[in-house]
């Protein structure tokens, strides 16, 4: 066998934290984990609908062998759907995000992000040759301060942020950061990856909810949470997608996705704009979770994602292996994942979840 033993070193930091990370294969609990807001996944809403002889690979990149007509006119259907000129589909939420940043901001550009920025946020951005500065979270004050720093002084301004944060659960100020980006000439760029399917009347996500859609330079919608498929599209002009065609690596050098992925996604995109039942569900839920009294610290928020605070990897895990021994599969959100002395358990909401199911959750942690 190989030695590889160079590598342990690393590994027994990892586990002298109590952080060492471990592949779990579902457990049959409770689901208060997964990203499936809307139940689609759960209640099997697209496997009918989905043509069993779609291709089952695209044998190629989209430059090459693998585009089709099919990924065509989903991207026509998403960017018709967010009211966007054009759309380019990415195999992932994290692709489309390593592609925007590392190929559109150049050398002589500077962007500003928020520093709870997602890590396929923060990659693309390590990607781009540009200058990159964070800012504190949704601290609009903060990043005009910067904004006016000699350093700012450059060929163009992005300004990087998401509308729903995944370990907080919160929104971003959207409308502020819309009106900073206009006063100071910034590019800004959203990431909806938490919002689709769940914000807006018919999940069209924040930047529609709030009609600034027309104020961003462009939006990052990702399939692989309530729309229960996968792949994400970048939205913005026919401009930006030629642009991206040309020069995300991310794009240009992997191969596309099948047809068979393709189908899921144009399903869904007929799916999840009519579940309103499910997403007002879902609000009575989140309200009530809200309102409960925990014997931990709660953060505030209006969406499926809710933050219990349990300070320290030991005293998070033992709360998440007592949830997971009464039958509720909550995870336990760990440093380095969030900072030293902020772990979490992140509890998700699902359309699926009852009343009941909840009650006895909040009940646990009260």
């Amino acid at each position: 066998m190989y030695n590889d033993d160079f590598l342990q070193k690393k590994l027994a930091q990892r586990k002298e934290q109590n952080a060492f990370r471990r592949l779990k294969l579902p457990s049959g609990k409770i689901d208060f984990c997964s990203n499936d807001y809307l139940g689609i996944v759960h209640n099997n809403l697209l496997n009918d609908e989905i043509d069993a002889n779609s291709k089952t690979g695209s044998t190629g990149s989209r430059l090459l062998a693998g585009n089709y007509n099919l990924i065509e006119e989903t991207e026509q259907q998403i960017a018709t759907f967010h009211t966007a000129e054009a759309a380019l589909i990415f195999n992932s939420g994290y692709d489309a995000n390593l592609g925007l940043l590392s190929s559109v901001p150049q050398k002589s550009d500077i962007i500003f992000y928020d520093q709870l920025c997602h890590a396929s946020i923060r990659d693309g951005i390590r990607l781009s040759f540009a200058q990159s500065f964070s800012f504190a979270h949704n601290d609009v004050d903060e990043l005009e301060k910067k904004l006016q720093s000699p350093v700012s002084n450059t060929a163009n301004i992005f300004i990087v942020t998401e509308s729903v944060f995944s370990m907080d659960g919160d929104f971003c100020p959207l409308k502020e950061l819309v009106s900073i980006s206009k006063k100071y000439n910034a590019h800004l760029i959203i990431d909806e990856a938490h919002a689709t399917g769940v914000v807006g009347k018919q999940g069209e996500g924040l930047c529609m909810q709030q009609d600034l859609q027309d104020e961003i330079f462009c939006r990052v919608y990702t399939f692989g949470k309530a729309c229960g498929c996968h792949g994400a599209a970048i939205a913005g002009s026919q401009q930006l997608k030629d642009y991206l065609i040309n020069f995300a690596r991310s794009f240009i050098y992997t191969t596309a996705l099948p047809e068979h992925a393709m189908a899921c996604i144009r399903t869904s995109y007929n799916t999840f704009p009519f579940l309103n039942d499910e997403r007002n569900h879902l609000q009575q839920l989140i309200s009530y979770f809200q309102r409960a009294a925990l014997r931990f610290e709660k953060l505030s928020s209006s969406t499926p994602i809710q933050i219990v605070m349990v300070p320290g990897n030991d005293a998070v895990k033992e709360i998440a292996l007592e949830l997971q021994q009464k039958n509720f599969d909550v995870r336990s959100i760990l440093y380095p994942t969030v900072p030293l002395n902020k772990e979490r358990l992140r509890i998700v909401l699902h359309a699926f979840n009852t009343m009941n199911e909840v009650d006895q959750l909040v009940k646990i942690l009260s």
